[in-house]
């Protein structure tokens, strides 16, 4: 859309956010903001006439979608979550589509250690025992000198690693392409068949595409060694369900799962019950740490479009 079709009035919405612009620090006064959080019905159709720039409310893909034709100026859609599989198709033509990367690093790493050592230390049995009043001891498998293989190596495995680190382990990252790190050599897919065989516990971080859809399946499974950990904190597809399923069952291996396939993991789900299975409700990223973070995303994106700078964490370009 040329400058010629841009409605005489400057004051209109050409951003519309989840957050008043005061909470916004450091944007410029009088920003023609209107505010929608994703809840109730959706802003009047003139003040959706001039948005430029839309932010997604955190965890309202569904609700959101629908209003995407009716911002006939819209220029940018940005993302508050690090995956955009569930948003890419709905973009309109001539758009830039942003995902949140690095908003959810650090809630993401503090949940996937979180689990990691949960699991080991078998956290849930003691809650259990706590509720029976039972005291149940016994020996458990600690975090130290295990080999930890992150899979999927962007920020929030580098995050992970950062905080794994202290507790003295062996890293084997692995990510699309092979590349190298001043932490050490990031393996490509094609090594995995010699990689997993060495891993006590596998973290999993990678986007959803068509890639990586059902990627942990029954061979990738079988080459992690007995009794080993897989830890699911990037999107339930990734894992096929009934390979792990079967893995569970017989007592092979164990699991630590933000996320499941499918999603929300309903009432009589055999994941629910699965020996040695620790299920968390998709929680990665949904913590104190987020807010401050896409605020400041936010920010950034909007004085970089009013600049007219490149965007950051840009998944699909206008001129796709």
């Amino acid at each position: 859309m040329s400058s010629l079709d841009r409605p005489a009035d400057q004051s209109a919405a050409r951003f519309l956010l989840p957050y008043p612009a005061s909470e916004v620090r450091g944007l410029p006064d009088g920003l023609p903001v209107t505010v929608w959080d994703g809840t109730g019905s959706p802003p009047d159709a003139e003040s959706l006439a001039t948005v430029e720039l839309f932010v997604i409310p955190y965890g309202c893909t569904d609700t959101a979608v629908p209003v995407l034709t009716s911002l006939p100026w819209l220029r940018v859609v940005q993302s508050l979550s690090a995956g955009v599989d569930d948003l890419v198709q709905y973009i309109p033509a001539g758009v830039t589509l942003c995902n949140a990367r690095g908003v959810h690093d650090a809630s993401t790493a503090e949940l996937a250690v979180s689990l990691v050592l949960s699991s080991l230390r078998g956290i849930p049995g003691f809650v259990r025992a706590q509720d029976a009043e039972e005291w149940r001891t016994g020996f458990r498998p600690a975090l130290a000198d295990r080999t930890v293989l992150l899979m999927g190596y962007g920020s929030i495995s580098a995050a992970i690693e950062d905080r794994i680190a202290p507790f003295e382990c062996e890293f084997l990252r692995v990510a699309r392409t092979a590349r190298s790190l001043p932490r050490g050599p990031v393996h490509a897919l094609d090594e995995l068949s010699e990689l997993l065989p060495r891993a006590d516990v596998v973290v999993l971080t990678v986007p959803l595409t068509e890639e990586t859809r059902g990627l942990v399946d029954a061979r990738f499974l079988s080459l992690m060694p007995d009794h080993s950990l897989l830890v699911n904190v990037s999107r339930g597809a990734v894992v096929e369900t009934d390979a792990l399923l079967a893995e569970l069952t017989a007592g092979r291996l164990n699991a630590a799962l933000d996320v499941t396939d499918p999603e929300p993991l309903p009432a009589g789900h055999p994941l629910w019950h699965a020996p040695n299975t620790l299920i968390s409700p998709h929680v990665g990223g949904n913590s104190s740490a987020f807010l401050p973070r896409a605020l400041r995303l936010i920010r950034n994106q909007i004085l970089h479009h009013l600049a007219g700078e490149p965007l950051e964490n840009v998944v699909v370009p206008r001129s796709a």
